[in-house]
């Protein structure tokens, strides 16, 4: 069995219509539940559960700190390639954009590894374009070796590989992955995915999985909202956070919420989340899965990054560059994946986690 067997079991349901018929009364037995079920989560993602938002986020503030305490772990990406062969039409890497291409070397992965570790920051996330050639295995590895000197902790964001793919790159030291499914839904899937690997929807979809095979301990899933209905986004997101939970104990499974951010090629998305939505949203994931993760990129602005800390977020970025080399001291100019919105330093991050009275943890574990 795979994901898809869920995304197909859930596919023809009727969600506006399943929503209209929502009452106060499964709402409030979503929020008292001790493990909702679909059901429930489909409650609180409703536009009626909007009116419950205030007692939304007092669970979701309580069984955050249950599980994870007053604590929100930073983390930093560092890009070493922005070479893709895909042509998805919302995003600054499309291989059809007329950027500047860079690929680091060894050496210029290392000066960036030591610009970073002069922050304090103890985990990286490196990422890569989807370009196989460019980047082969080999080259992912080599990084990861060298990061893994580094770091505490090394995960990666790069074109879904193979089970035995990612068991080479844990046995290189990295310890999770980031892969986002873009949109659960097929059709808008073809839509935006119009050239490259990354046309196989189920190649990408099973990805999370195999990487858990190949012995991650941290695999981190999302959509990107805005390209497809939100609330149907989030709740496959859920749900496949959950299919992989039930099935790989070890395994500590982690949501994004990134919503659509400016790119190069002007793609304009047909939705867009308000704030209040996205709180909603992201209380609602921590109420049906108390223990995942939960990360906030700085896609989100300063603000409002500080305000929703005790909504149930457990990981941040900080100090963030979506280029190749933008860290190191010499530095080209060139288009970024997207644009980022919250600037701040990882010191400047840390001081506003202090000042809301959470502690951030620049390293969290160590491999035994």
């Amino acid at each position: 069995m795979s994901f898809y067997k869920v995304v197909e079991q859930y596919r023809e349901v009727d969600m506006p219509g399943l929503f209209k018929q929502v009452t106060e009364a499964d709402i409030q037995c979503a929020l008292v539940k001790e493990k909702p079920g679909p059901m429930d989560f489909l409650a609180l993602l409703s536009p009626q559960a909007a009116g419950h938002l205030e007692a939304m986020a007092r669970k979701a503030h309580q069984l955050t700190v249950q599980y994870f305490g007053r604590t929100i772990q930073m983390f930093i990406p560092l890009y070493i390639s922005n070479h893709c062969n895909n042509g998805c039409a919302y995003c600054g890497f499309n291989h059809n954009n007329p950027i500047l291409r860079r690929k680091l070397t060894l050496e210029e992965i290392e000066n960036e590894a030591q610009a970073i570790a002069r922050t304090g920051m103890q985990h990286v996330l490196f990422l890569t374009g989807e370009a196989p050639h460019m980047t082969p295995i080999t080259y992912l590895v080599d990084a990861a070796k060298l990061l893994k000197r580094h770091f505490a902790s090394v995960a990666i964001e790069v074109y879904p590989l193979s089970v035995e793919e990612y068991r080479q790159l844990h046995e290189a030291g990295v310890d999770g992955m980031t892969l986002f499914q873009e949109t659960y839904d097929e059709t808008v899937y073809k839509r935006v995915h119009l050239a490259g690997k990354k046309m196989d929807y189920h190649w990408r979809l099973n990805a999370p999985e195999r990487a858990a095979q190949g012995g991650m301990r941290v695999v981190n899933l999302g959509a990107l909202l805005g390209l497809a209905e939100p609330r149907r986004e989030i709740f496959f997101t859920g749900l496949h956070a959950r299919y992989l939970e039930n099935r790989y104990l070890e395994t500590e499974v982690a949501i994004s919420l990134p919503r659509f951010n400016e790119a190069e090629g002007d793609f304009q998305p047909d939705y867009l989340v308000d704030d209040k939505t996205f709180v909603q949203f992201m209380t609602a994931l921590r109420i049906f899965l108390p223990r995942a993760g939960l990360t906030i990129s700085t896609r989100e602005n300063a603000a409002f990054r500080d305000r929703i800390l005790p909504l149930g977020a457990t990981r941040y970025s900080a100090g963030s560059s979506t280029g190749v080399g933008g860290y190191s001291e010499i530095r080209v100019k060139q288009t970024p994946q997207f644009e980022i919105t919250d600037a701040r330093s990882v010191e400047e991050v840390a001081r506003a986690i202090i000042a809301h009275g959470y502690q951030p943890i620049y390293k969290d574990w160590d491999h035994i």
